[in-house]
Formats: structure tokens, C-alpha cells, sequence
């Protein structure tokens, strides 16, 4: 059940208009690492959890929040379109045509669809896609999966804070930011608990038996590039993370060449090239000929 609160947990306030940032912050909001991924990825966790409890708390919990967060986004992006030009101005087709040409780097759609409100799109006007979120219900891939969208997440508000001198845009972004250090930590702070209490472990899923593996590949760092520097890692020798093997670093070596496909029906028996018709019969007649001339 959802009950809405009419309060924001941080209410921030541009100091001007401004709608080509307008259509930068929509990225953070719709885009593929937005708001609205981390709250949908949340909640379908939660939902298709198998078990109560604590994890199933937190992501229920954190996933409330984010909701909260897309309404933040939805609020700042519709102030900064408030009384903000949404047309071609005469600033920008006298400093620049090809900035005009793209109304000014504004996001028409903003005015023409959402009468100076936000969308669930990302910077370019793309629609959110449900395709963004990860649910799988393995719980150490998806909170692993849940730390790298607040990385990702982060990443892109620290580079909007520096897109902008807006003190309201900064004091909303600032917030952000510091949430999703947070559920970082929350994330990575969850999934060693997981490993700690023998609930999941790696390699993921660990409840498959190691024996269906081919075991000569299982910890072997098989290096299929020039970059020869790769073998100075931890990840080519020593210890796994697992605490199952050691790693070990071996050269690419030379495989099987690639099988020819055999002939399907009824297509390629009477459409496709499968073939060169009579290629040795007309060598050898080449050669015939050519001995016969001499």
C-alpha cells in the first residue's frame, strides 16, 4: 500500500529559470541510472522477495525513498521551467545557429508535453524503459547490482553539480549526492552480511554444484588481449575472493577453427550459396586445357 505525504524530504529552490539545465538534470531522473530506475529496481525486489525480514525491510525502505526522490527531481526540473523561455531566443540565434537550430539546447517536449513540467525520460528525451531495472531474486546479485545504479547514479549528479552556479539546483544535488553515499554503503554493507550469515555467497548463484563446471576454467585468467600488464593484477594470482581457489594467469592459446554449418532445408538447398558448383572439375579442365595448348 502507498500513502502520499504532500512534503518533500529536502525542498530546494533555483535562483532563476533555466531550461537547458532543466533538460540536463531529466538524466538523474529518467534516465537509465535515474530516480526512477533505482525506485522500480527496489521495489520489484522487494516485491519478489522470498523471505521477511530484515533485507526485505531495506529494500523496502530505501525504495520508498527514491520514490520520494523522483518527486524532488519532478519539482526542481518544473521550477527551473517556470517562466523560463521555451522557444528560440534572440541571445541564442545570434550566438549561435546551431545551438538555435536545437531550440537552444531546451527540451521542447517539456512545453509542447508537459506544459513546463518533467517526464519520465532521460536528457535526450528518451522514455524511462523497465528494461533498466535488475530483479532477479538472488539477493547478492541484485544488492551488488543495487550499489553499482547509486555509483552510476553519483557519477552523474557530481557531474551536474559542476554543470551548474545554481545555489538551489547545488543544495537539492548536494543532498543527493550525500543519500547516495549512503545507500551505497548500505548496499555493499547488506551484501557482506549475506556472505557473513552463509545466506548467498560467490561465485553467484553458490547453490549451484561446482562439480557440473569445468574446473580448469573455473579461476583461470585467460588473457585475450596485447596488454600484458593485466597479469600484475590480484585478479592473475593469489587467493579468489570466494576463498575457493587461487588465480591463476595463463596466455590465450590457439583453438579449434569454427565448424561449417551444415545445410538446412529447405532454404539454403535451393536459395542460399552453399556452394561453388564444380570448383575442382573446373581446375583440373583449366589444367587440361592449358597442357593440351602446349
Amino acid at each position: 500500500m502507498f500513502f502520499h505525504r504532500q512534503e518533500l524530504q529536502h525542498a530546494a529552490t533555483p535562483d532563476k529559470p533555466d531550461a537547458v539545465y532543466a533538460r540536463k538534470l531529466q538524466e538523474v531522473l529518467g534516465g537509465q541510472y535515474g530516480e526512477i530506475s533505482v525506485a522500480m529496481q527496489y521495489a520489484f525486489q522487494a516485491w519478489n522477495m522470498h523471505i521477511p525480514g530484515k533485507y526485505r525491510d531495506l529494500v523496502f525502505g530505501i525504495g520508498a525513498e527514491e520514490f520520494g526522490h523522483v518527486e524532488m527531481l519532478a519539482t526542481m526540473i518544473a521550477q527551473l521551467l517556470e517562466k523560463s523561455p521555451l522557444g528560440i531566443t534572440d541571445d541564442a540565434v545570434q550566438d549561435d545557429p546551431t545551438v538555435a537550430a536545437i531550440i537552444g539546447g531546451t527540451d521542447v517536449q517539456h512545453a509542447i508535453v508537459a506544459g513546463a513540467g518533467a517526464r519520465p525520460v532521460d536528457s535526450n528525451g528518451n522514455p524511462w524503459q523497465g528494461s533498466y531495472i535488475t530483479a532477479s531474486g538472488n539477493l547478492l546479485a541484485d544488492f551488488t547490482a543495487n550499489a553499482n545504479a547509486e555509483m552510476q547514479g553519483r557519477v552523474q549528479a557530481a557531474r551536474l553539480y559542476h554543470m551548474t552556479d545554481d545555489h538551489g539546483v547545488r543544495d537539492l544535488l548536494s543532498f543527493l549526492l550525500a543519500r547516495d553515499t549512503m545507500h551505497q554503503n548500505q548496499w555493499l554493507a547488506a551484501a557482506a552480511e549475506l556472505r557473513a550469515e552463509g545466506v548467498e555467497d560467490f561465485p553467484v548463484p553458490n547453490k549451484f554444484p561446482l562439480s557440473k563446471e569445468q574446473t580448469d576454467g573455473e579461476y583461470a585468467y585467460i588473457n585475450f588481449s596485447d596488454g600484458a600488464a593485466a597479469a600484475e593484477g590480484s585478479w592473475a594470482s593469489g587467493p579468489t575472493p570466494d576463498g575457493r581457489g587461487t588465480f591463476e594467469y595463463r596466455e590465450a592459446p590457439g583453438f579449434d577453427p569454427v565448424p561449417m554449418p551444415p545445410v538446412t532445408h529447405p532454404d539454403a538447398r535451393f536459395y542460399g550459396t552453399t556452394e561453388l558448383p564444380n570448383t575442382v572439375e573446373k581446375i583440373a579442365g583449366r589444367v587440361q586445357d592449358a597442357l593440351k595448348k602446349e
